[in-house]
């Protein structure tokens, strides 16, 4: 590939100016990361491949526990039903024997239950009567010792209290290598909390009644101060009831209220009268009380007059008649006077008396209201002491009633906590079940299994499948070469049987060695033909570290290309460790190193294989640092002569990572091949030297996958038929 006047200048620049690799400025970038998951198909290839692993890892598994859990001492379980009834009432006598317990807070109740078995009160004797904590092993702890001892609370590890859901019924279960043993003690741990609860309950009672026993003392003495009180307030009053006193009082005090204003109306009609009457006024006499005998005496005199008027036109004065008329007349004037006169006696006599019985009257209602008043306000008093009392004798009876109901109820023990159903003996143990052991343990060491494998993969950071390297280094994979296990797991010299077939010295119809041969094959047409645009006369060949298969692959591919007759050159660049001429058996006294020391023309340094007329090779030469140096200026020029001559020049170079040779070579050349060992180059690797390849504008044109093999990834299936295909009795 030409190059320009720069790059020239850059290739023969001296060592110190060039910038090593692991100096470089431009950071490498790790590989990318997968731009979409794998498909499923490789994850079955994946378990197919580690399938005897995972079988083995499986049954191993299943053995295992299929004698562990044969020789795990067998626990046996026993359950007692406890029934708590929240309807039932809590006593016999009182407020408690119709009252029931509220139904809304049933979680909560059956939880404190719950931790009330468990609490060290119902346990301890129970663990004292059958030496639990032996049975538990936990006397040889701490922890247990003190329990024994009374310093810590009982706690049953083998012990398991729950509550079915959406019931009233509590499930106290012991577990025990005795089946006897564990029915025992699950029974003995309900009794004890039936007898808990009755204890507590009691034990409250007669913690209230001790109370209010001391409170009815004090009661006592209050009331009996009140009834005291009221009483001696009863004798300042001299009643009984000072309540029936006010209201006869009140009822006295409305009537004389009444007969006062009458007695006042009466007055004043009776004054009115009176002084009418002293005026002299015959009307006002005539309407008097006295009135009727004036009226009288007033028409007597009236037919007096006419009479004595009608006489006195007939007769004279001196007549009998007209005297007597006139004496007639006289007398029943004096009369009516005389009446008169005793009205106005007998009209201001009413008055006087009206006066005084007004004046009596309001005298009275005066005194009945002082009184009323004064009953009245000693009546509040009175209430108010009254009231005390009351309601003194009314809690002191309340309390006597309270405490002889506490005193019944307490000791009743209702039957609202019970034992429904009483544990018994199991016949078959719960643990440890075989077969449900032997089924988790395949479950789960399956699932283990097939996630490591799974796992191990996904951690795999080596350069496997071709898709794989596409996807994450954004590369192709121009060959993949199977691996040759036949022949000591390694590829050997080039055979020289002048058939001009490139391939290692083993014997024929050796399945993998015809493989090889045919992925060499596949190798050097997928490079050479890569490129449509120009033609490639030479290919670098490196790695990224050694024991990669370069210098094995670099040899092969010679080879073969001058099996067509090309004129072909292979050039062992690498100086350090060149191992070119032993593929072919030659000799490395002369070499690319005596060439660049300007020693030898290289021409004179090429030596010929037996067998492969058309290959030409220049061995490395002895080793020499200073020749190494001079690697950029001197490979330059021998490459543009040689391209001149040959078809294909070859170059072995030394691993790209670490080396400075490698750079300079690489933009010496038309085309870079990476070789890579599938399974166990890292793909950070591969990227590194992509990296620093890419940054010297250097033509990659792919990677070569070296020793491959089935198991590597389920891309690589059909180098098992490599073999049945090149047998001679092979069908096809």
């Amino acid at each position: 590939m030409p190059l320009d006047k720069t790059e020239r200048e850059l290739m023969v620049m001296p060592e110190p100016y060039r910038v090593a690799p692991w100096m470089s400025p431009v950071a490498i970038p790790e590989p990318e990361g997968e731009e979409e998951g794998a498909p499923l198909s490789h994850y079955f290839w994946v378990f197919r491949r580690h399938r005897w692993k995972i079988l083995a890892f499986v049954t191993l598994s299943v053995l295992a526990t299929a004698v562990v859990s044969t020789r795990i001492t067998p626990i046996y379980e026993s359950t007692a039903t406890v029934d708590v009834d929240r309807q039932t009432p809590t006593g016999v006598v009182g407020q408690e024997s119709t009252r029931s317990n509220g139904i809304n807070d049933a979680d909560q109740f059956l939880a404190t239950q719950v931790k009330l078995i468990q609490s060290d009160s119902v346990l301890r004797p129970v663990a004292q009567k059958y030496q639990l904590l032996r049975h538990e092993g936990q006397l040889d702890e701490a922890s247990g010792a003190a329990a024994a001892a009374g310093q810590a609370p009982i706690f049953l590890r083998k012990l398991k209290v729950n509550r079915p859901s959406n019931t009233y019924l509590l499930l106290i279960s012991y577990r025990s290598p005795d089946p006897q043993l564990a029915a025992d003690v699950a029974n003995a741990v309900a009794q004890s909390y039936l007898e808990h609860t009755y204890y507590i309950r009691y034990r409250s009672s007669a913690s209230l009644t001790s109370f209010m026993e001391k409170q009815l003392e004090e009661l006592r003495a209050k009331m009996e101060q009140s009834s005291a009180a009221l009483l001696q307030f009863e004798r300042e009053l001299n009643v009984i009831n000072p309540e029936e006193k006010t209201n006869i009082l009140s009822a006295r005090l409305i009537q004389l209220n009444s007969e006062y204003t009458n007695a006042q109306a009466d007055r004043v009609r009776k004054q009115a009268a009176y002084q009418s009457v002293r005026n002299g006024s015959l009307e006002a006499a005539q309407v008097s009380g006295q009135g009727e005998p004036l009226r009288r005496l007033t028409e007597k005199l009236n037919e007096a007059q006419e009479r004595f008027s009608e006489i006195k036109a007939h007769y004279g004065a001196a007549h009998p008649e007209y005297r007597k008329a006139a004496a007639h007349l006289a007398e029943v004037q004096r009369l009516l006077e005389k009446t008169k006169e005793n009205i106005i006696q007998r009209v201001g006599i009413e008055y006087e008396e009206a006066v005084n019985r007004e004046a009596m009257i309001q005298k009275a209602l005066q005194e009945t209201k002082a009184e009323f008043d004064r009953l009245n306000a000693r009546s509040f008093e009175y209430q108010a002491l009254k009231r005390e009392a009351e309601a003194d004798k009314k809690l002191y009876e309340e309390l006597v009633r309270k405490i002889k109901e506490a005193g019944i109820n307490a000791s009743f023990q209702n039957s609202a906590i019970r034992i429904a159903d009483m544990a018994r003996p199991a016949l078959k143990p719960v643990f440890p079940n075989i077969k449900l052991n032997l089924a988790l343990a395949f479950v789960f060491s399956t699932l283990l299994a097939l996630g490591a494998a799974v796992v191990s993969d996904a951690l795999d950071n080596t350069i496997r499948d071709p898709e794989h390297v596409a996807r994450t280094l954004k590369t192709e994979v121009v060959g993949t070469l199977p691996v040759v296990k036949d022949w000591r797991s390694r590829l050997g010299p080039v055979a020289q049987n002048g058939t001009g077939t490139a391939l290692v010295a083993l014997s024929e119809g050796n399945d993998a060695v015809n493989g090889y041969a045919e992925a060499i094959r596949t190798l050097r047409n997928s490079i050479l033909l890569s490129d449509f645009d120009r033609r490639l006369r030479s290919l670098l060949v490196t790695s990224a570290s050694p024991g990669e298969g370069k210098s094995t692959i670099a040899a092969h591919l010679a080879a073969t290309h001058a099996s067509q007759h090309h004129r072909t050159l292979l050039i062992d660049g690498d100086l350090r460790r060149p191992s070119v001429h032993k593929r072919f058996g030659l000799s490395s006294t002369l070499g690319l190193s005596n060439v660049l020391l300007s020693e030898i023309s290289w021409r004179e340094a090429l030596v010929k294989p037996e067998g492969l007329p058309e290959l030409d090779v220049l061995p490395a030469g002895p080793p020499s640092r200073r020749a190494a140096d001079l690697i950029g200026r001197g490979l330059l020029e021998l490459l543009e002569e040689a391209a001149k001559e040959y078809d294909l020049v070859v170059l072995d170079a030394p691993p790209l990572l670490g080396f400075a040779e490698p750079l300079q070579m690489a933009t010496a050349v038309d085309g870079v091949v990476v070789v890579t060992r599938a399974g166990e180059t890292s793909r950070k690797a591969v990227g590194a030297v992509l990296a620093t390849l890419g940054r010297l504008r250097a033509n990659v044109i792919g990677l070569v996958l070296n020793q491959v093999h089935q198991e590597l990834s389920d891309s690589y299936y059909y180098y098992s038929h490599y073999g049945k295909y090149y047998r001679p009795n092979a069908k096809g």
